[in-house]
């Protein structure tokens, strides 16, 4: 775990309490998960996994950084990936390949998290086949967070990639550039998992999961502020993909501050 420098360190703790937060659950059952079908696992090319949520019938939001092969920089070939809704103790509700892949314009890999690429890591992973069904339903989007804002997060996660775990309460400790600190319980495998506001009785995305720290001794995770990405991401969709995503930054953030990817 890299510890989060000052950058961000002037946006947490005040007024917002870790306490308050809920234990991580494990959705084992078909009546936990009923209303998480949309969330599923996505595997990459038989070396690893992240998470990701329906937004569309055939349209998966997730990290950007879970498209690349962190070894080589490379993008992988998205025929090696597949979205696996609602996965659960061996099963999925529905398996679908993937089509295209395409990443936020402003996004470039690199195997340190930077401040840069975290607040635009996301993709949009179009799927081959739209999934219709009634058990699955895709979620909207929203970007109305704010410090204080409750949240939740449902994520599969090294140790816990046979069912989803479910926080039903965490909180944004705060924002800068583009990038929300979150009070979640996240660990590796996270990337990309969808972050939940509950607003006039919907469940909402605000967030996706990017990056994990470590503030003043606690844990942390980082999410990517869909109010100052996912509009260009949509507008990209014709022209950006992760096979013609740069692979390396141009420039470095000046503070030096590194993240750890979930």
């Amino acid at each position: 775990m890299v510890r989060l420098l000052t950058i961000l360190g002037a946006v947490l703790w005040a007024g917002v309490s870790a306490a308050q937060d809920t234990a991580l659950q494990r959705l084992d059952t078909g009546e936990d998960s009923r209303d998480w079908g949309a969330v599923g696992r996505l595997e990459i090319d038989g070396r690893g996994f992240c998470t990701g949520a329906l937004i569309a019938p055939d349209l998966v939001l997730t990290a950007a950084h879970c498209l690349y092969d962190k070894s080589t920089g490379a993008a992988y070939d998205v025929k090696q990936i597949e979205f696996r809704a609602g996965w659960r103790n061996g099963r999925a509700e529905a398996y679908r390949s993937v089509r295209r892949a395409v990443v936020h314009p402003k996004y470039a890999y690199s195997g340190d998290a930077q401040i840069e690429t975290v607040q635009n890591d996301l993709a949009l992973l179009e799927l081959h086949h739209p999934i219709r069904n009634n058990r699955i339903a895709p979620f909207e989007t929203s970007t109305d967070l704010r410090k204080g804002s409750k949240i939740g997060v449902v994520y599969y996660a090294v140790g816990r990639e046979a069912a989803p775990s479910f926080q039903e309460v965490c909180q944004v400790m705060g924002r800068q550039r583009g990038v929300y600190v979150l009070s979640c319980n996240i660990d590796f495998g996270s990337s990309g998992a969808p972050v939940f506001v509950f607003e006039d009785g919907a469940v909402r995305i605000a967030s996706v999961v990017a990056a994990k720290a470590e503030v003043r001794g606690s844990k942390v995770a980082l999410g990517t502020a869909l109010d100052h990405s996912l509009p260009e991401l949509f507008a990209a969709r014709g022209v950006a993909s992760a096979q013609g995503a740069r692979t390396s930054l141009q420039q470095r953030n000046s503070t030096g501050a590194k993240f750890v990817r979930p």
